[in-house]
């Protein structure tokens, strides 16, 4: 039954439409499903790799506005910042790669956090590339019904899914986890570590590049405040793959429903503001103190902890 969890949790995905769902349902979805793609992405990267980042955003900002630039002075249809985003997302990430990979631990952590609000700046301040603060606005959607939206973001979910479980379980996931377990001694075994983690942040960056394309052709809009936060990107991204399950293959799934609905229950709650963002916190503590592995790495240990199952011996 395990072995075809996936393929029943897809059939179940690609049915709901049929359901009848409300709009508003099916918007909150579409949004799962693009912070399970940024999350898995980062799953990549920092929970198999071993490589915490904090500056996703600067990846996803990236991909919103190769297809946001591409419309506005390109006059292409957006959709091609899709592909493009691919391309230049990688190209960015190996860029960025040069640089912040002579780091370690902390210090990488702390250059990729720079690294994205270094972009953001420069987003702001290119106002003849990328209109600054006033943002690129998609003059005519492409569909008003958000079932061929979902659709689109579901195969990209999946792709990214079936992508990132192949190279999980191929040589290279195993030098990932080599070089996240110990860096010096997958080194000493002749494991080339920087390259092995340039191929894993450009492999990330990518994927998250082609949710920021999506995000730019499913929302309309974008500026630098919205997809280079790095409360509401980076952050949230991190937390969606610590609270669903670190260098597991639903965590981010799992994640991203948790957060993208609870921040929608708290938010709709009139005088909270942005209140969300402190209750997201104090999740986030409980979970590291109660299920370090996260929800889906520590599922055995909540059917033990409330005695699901029967009566422990």
């Amino acid at each position: 039954m395990k072995k075809y969890l996936p393929l029943i949790a897809l059939a179940f995905l690609a049915a709901l439409p049929l359901m009848g769902l409300s709009s508003h349902v099916l918007h909150l979805i579409i949004l799962v499903l693009i912070w399970s793609i940024v999350g898995m992405a980062w799953n990549l990267l920092s929970g198999y790799c071993g490589q915490v980042s904090f500056g996703h955003a600067a990846f996803f900002g990236v991909g919103a506005y190769t297809a946001g630039i591409l419309y506005l002075h390109g006059q292409v249809s957006s959709w091609w910042g899709l592909p493009a985003s691919i391309v230049v997302a990688t190209i960015f990430s190996f860029l960025l790669g040069l640089i912040v990979l002579r780091l370690r631990g902390p210090f990488f952590t702390l250059a990729t956090l720079a690294s994205g609000e270094i972009i953001r700046v420069l987003a702001e301040n290119l106002v003849w590339l990328t209109k600054g603060n006033t943002g690129i606005l998609l003059q005519e959607r492409t569909w008003v019904d958000k079932t061929n939206y979902y659709y689109i973001a579901l195969a990209i979910a999946t792709v990214t899914f079936l992508v990132i479980r192949l190279l999980v379980r191929s040589k290279l996931g195993y030098y990932f986890v080599a070089i996240r377990e110990d860096q010096d001694a997958a080194d000493s075994l002749g494991i080339d570590s920087t390259w092995y983690k340039t191929i894993a942040l450009c492999i990330s960056g990518a994927i998250t590049g082609i949710a920021g394309a999506f995000y730019t052709n499913y929302m309309g809009y974008i500026d630098p405040q919205i997809v280079f936060s790095l409360p509401d990107v980076s952050t949230i991204t991190i937390m969606i793959v610590m609270i669903g399950g670190v260098a597991t293959y639903f965590g981010p799934f799992v994640g991203a429903i948790i957060m993208v609905l609870l921040g929608e229950a708290i938010r709709s709650i009139p005088g909270l503001g942005a209140a969300h963002l402190a209750f997201f916190g104090t999740l986030l503590i409980l979970i590291i103190i109660f299920l370090p592995n996260g929800i889906v790495g520590g599922f055995q240990k909540i059917i033990r902890r409330f005695n699901f199952g029967g009566t422990s011996q």
